[in-house]
């Protein structure tokens, strides 16, 4: 079963987020709020995590993961970024943005698109998810919580810890986040792509 942690929105209690930290360095997979969505998300060598999140949404290995970062020092380990890309992705963030970009090599190979070689990365809006990834010190892989047979992604924390009881280890609630998940931006090859119009303003990036 599932643990349940309902989390106040502006001050999280140390003493659950702790309890999370616990549970994913024990390969623990999670669903967290973000400030687009609530999230499926487990540490970056947790294989079974993966395989979990593959399951639950019906993923194939085209999927692009994110990384969720708690600021621009976690996130230029994991990727490429030039300074024009660079510029126009620190004037979206924090923020609902996704953004694929080339991996380094500190990327595990199974997280990345199987030919590209990318991998999606975001720093977000949201208290509870950087108190979550200051006290982890290591960026979630993480996925938009849409179950295969849903057209929006949940937003209760009860109906999350009721539907995935036996397949999550924790649920943390602390409120509403919405359904519209990211706005999804392709720097790949150095000129944006939206890819998914999302929460994030777009228009910058047209």
């Amino acid at each position: 079963m599932a643990r349940y942690f309902d989390v106040h929105p502006a001050n999280p209690q140390k003493r659950s987020i702790g309890q999370v930290i616990d549970i994913l360095r024990e390969d623990g997979l999670i669903a967290y709020p973000t400030d687009s969505c609530f999230a499926l998300g487990c540490q970056l060598g947790n294989r079974e995590g993966l395989d979990r999140i593959r399951s639950i949404r019906h993923l194939d290995d085209r999927h692009h993961f994110t990384l969720v970062c708690r600021d621009f020092a976690q996130l230029g380990q994991l990727v490429i970024v030039d300074n024009a890309v660079f510029r126009a992705i620190k004037a979206s963030t924090p923020g609902s943005y996704t953004f694929i970009l080339p991996a380094t090599k500190e990327v595990p190979r199974r997280l990345m698109h199987p030919k590209k070689k990318t991998v999606g990365v975001r720093i977000p809006e949201h208290v509870v998810t950087q108190t979550l990834l200051a006290e982890l010190g290591e960026p979630l892989v993480s996925s938009t919580l849409l179950l295969p047979d849903q057209e929006e992604p949940l937003t209760q924390g009860w109906e999350i810890k009721e539907l995935l009881d036996h397949t999550v280890d924790a649920v943390i609630d602390s409120g509403d986040c919405g359904t519209e998940p990211t706005t999804v931006i392709d720097f790949s090859d150095g000129t944006p792509e939206i890819v998914r119009y999302g929460a994030g303003d777009p228009t910058r990036f047209e």
